[in-house]
């Protein structure tokens, strides 16, 4: 393998670590606004929304890394054959 290869491949692993604990800690502050119990005001609705989407962004870069580097080639729809035409209909 070459230099070239094993850095890519470490700096992939290091965004995709780093993409998933920034995705987390909101996940945290999430389950800090259930706790303390402000899930049933505006702000901590607000909130909650605001941190649900920060973490969508990150788990979202996560999903499409791997996608494009091919570690999630079992979720492509495979092709199979394609559909059968129906017989021609004669014409009386």
């Amino acid at each position: 393998m070459t230099e070239r290869l094993q850095l890519q491949r470490l700096l992939l692993a290091v965004t995709l670590w780093i993409s998933i604990l920034l995705g987390c800690i909101p996940l945290a502050g999430i389950a800090w606004i259930i706790v303390t119990g402000t899930i049933t005001t505006v702000d901590g609705l607000f909130m909650g929304l605001i941190l649900l989407t920060l973490s969508g962004i990150f788990f979202l870069n996560v999903f499409l890394e791997l996608r494009k580097s091919g570690l999630l080639a079992f979720l492509q729809k495979k092709k199979g054959d394609p559909p059968k035409e129906p017989p021609a209909s004669k014409a009386g």
